[in-house]
């Protein structure tokens, strides 16, 4: 098995976890949000001085690739890329949905047929980054962005499927749905140690992306907003 060093910077939260055979070895996290150009680096070399300190080599770098905060993005990846090409080492790209909802399978057991797993991160106002996968991780439902309303998913629940719905963009969709097939799950954040299980299926399959030409999983183009009470040039 690998030893991976994870970055997952997508939304509030930043965090970085060093993994190995299947175990998490150290790891930092921060919850207060807009921290990452500052901690992230400071993560990352506390995780390498941890490896240097046991003289363990690591093999691959993961870095969350989205969707999901459009800044949060660009600093994790930039980072991946830098560690990747300094070290001379392979470059790992991680779902963000993918992560919440191996995240949700693994801290939440639910025994439903036809269940589906349905990450959402907040893209402001009423729309989510979202998709909907199997317990297999099928995408039954492929990432995109979505307005919610209440025809939202409307043909998985005629199907019968059972919606298992997670992340900080899931408190919108609590405003929309009121179906008896439609679960919440609170608290799941993606953060770097829930990366470890996606990272090392990557590792295995040797499933890389390109160190120099790489981008972020945007979903959709980015857009600058005008201040509310703007300075006049005078």
């Amino acid at each position: 098995m690998a030893t991976i060093l994870n970055i997952e910077t997508s939304t509030e939260v930043c965090s970085v976890a060093l993994t190995s055979e299947g175990q998490v070895l150290d790891h930092r996290e921060n919850y207060v949000g807009q921290t990452h150009a500052t901690l992230l680096s400071q993560y990352v070399q506390e995780m390498l001085k941890y490896a240097r300190s046991r003289e363990l080599p690591i093999d691959a770098i993961a870095v969350s690739i989205g969707p999901g905060s459009y800044t949060g993005l660009r600093i994790g990846l930039s980072e991946a890329k830098g560690l990747a090409f300094g070290l001379n080492l392979p470059l790992i790209g991680v779902n963000t949905l993918q992560l919440m909802a191996v995240s949700t399978m693994f801290n939440h057991f639910v025994d439903e047929d036809k269940l589906l797993y349905v990450p959402m991160i907040d893209a402001r106002r009423m729309e989510v980054y979202t998709a909907a996968y199997s317990p297999a991780l099928e995408a039954v439902l492929e990432p995109q962005a979505m307005i919610l309303d209440e025809g939202s998913f409307k043909n998985l629940l005629d199907e019968g499927h059972t919606l298992i719905m997670m992340g900080n963009g899931s408190d919108k969709a609590r405003q929309v749905f009121n179906h008896p097939n439609v679960r919440f799950i609170d608290g799941v954040k993606p953060v770097a140690v829930d990366m470890m299980a996606l990272a090392e299926r990557a590792w295995r399959a040797q499933d890389f992306i390109d160190v120099a030409y790489s981008t972020p999983l945007y979903l959709k183009e980015f857009q600058a907003t005008k201040p509310k009470n703007p300075v006049l040039n005078l």
